[in-house]
């Protein structure tokens, strides 16, 4: 049995199409991430997954029962399906163990488990309104799986969050998916998010789905420039820049233009292999460089570790 089973999901609104066909599955403890510009639909493909809105079109599956939309239930939601949302709320001027209390259905040994493994035993002492912001986020989500929920969805986790907090937040995600046999799909747009913890990446454009694959395949081999700009920087090689490229051996019959990652060029010195250029800017960011390079067919990006060339270098791109 799948453990979660999405089918021909469609949305719609005054705007026009949200969602189109959207279909896709997950097993247990799978890491499925969700990428797309803003309006891309997927928040709204989320909520639709844990019941929080009614679909026009297409079936929601978890754990064989289908998911009800609130034209069917009175409470909307799924027992069985946590999302924590990017307006998440606290109740104010309480404190933390009240809030938490409230929600639990889980024992005792249980939840001072649950809250190690969220990092906020230290804070149950504390009220609501003396919080940091990634603090409050993370008892919202101990509230949250206080439920005991099967499969946890995450919008835009990380938003808003400094870095220490951001890091913290990611360890206490990969420990809920390890150590307490929770499924989880994130939402985020953030390219390093997503590339570091998913398994599947599924990218949506315009409410479809353009892209399923490995983040592997997803950023080596995007279907387009809309998803190789999701994921990072590019550069788009015509069929005769690719071919001096790799020094004059063809890589497929296309005369379409190829998407090459700059960390995937080198610079050399001059040579009459490989594809020639100016150097027109070098930038450090710590562990490597940008370098711009200008060509006869425009002005490419490199990232190196180390850049033995200046401005005005001349030089040749070859291919990793």
């Amino acid at each position: 049995m799948t453990f979660l089973k999405v089918t021909g999901i469609g949305k719609l609104d005054a705007r026009g199409t949200v969602l189109q066909d959207i279909s896709f599955s997950q097993q247990p403890k799978q890491k499925i991430a969700i990428a797309g510009e803003t309006g891309a639909g997927k928040s709204t493909l989320l909520k639709i997954i844990a019941g929080l809105i009614q679909p026009d079109a297409g079936t929601v599956h978890f754990e064989g029962d289908r998911v009800l939309g609130p034209h069917e239930k009175l409470v909307p939601g799924h027992e069985g399906i946590a999302y924590l949302s990017q307006q998440y709320e606290l109740p104010a001027f309480l404190r933390v163990e009240q809030v938490l209390k409230y929600a639990n259905v889980i024992g005792d040994e249980e939840a001072r488990t649950l809250y190690e493994i969220c990092q906020i035993e230290h804070l149950l002492a504390r009220r609501t309104d003396e919080l940091s912001g990634g603090e409050r986020q993370r008892i919202a989500l101990a509230r949250l799986l206080t439920s005991s929920p099967s499969l946890l969805l995450l919008d835009e986790p990380f938003s808003n969050l400094d870095k220490i907090h951001k890091h913290t937040l990611k360890t206490v995600i990969q420990d809920i998916s390890q150590e307490l046999d929770i499924t989880c799909i994130l939402v985020s747009h953030d390219p390093l998010d997503t590339l570091s913890w998913a398994e599947q990446i599924l990218v949506l454009k315009d409410g479809q789905l353009v892209q399923t694959g490995t983040p592997e395949q997803i950023y080596q081999q995007p279907v387009n420039e809309y998803v190789a700009g999701l994921f990072g920087e590019y550069n788009l090689l015509s069929a005769n820049q690719l071919l001096e490229l790799n020094q004059g051996k063809t890589q497929g019959s296309s005369d379409l233009p190829s998407i090459v990652r700059p960390e995937q060029l080198v610079l050399a010195a001059p040579s009459k292999q490989g594809l020639n250029g100016t150097v027109k800017e070098v930038v450090y960011y710590g562990s490597f460089y940008e370098i711009l390079v200008h060509t006869e067919g425009g002005t490419l990006l490199v990232k190196n570790p180390e850049v033995p060339f200046l401005s005005g270098d001349a030089v040749t791109i070859l291919s990793l």
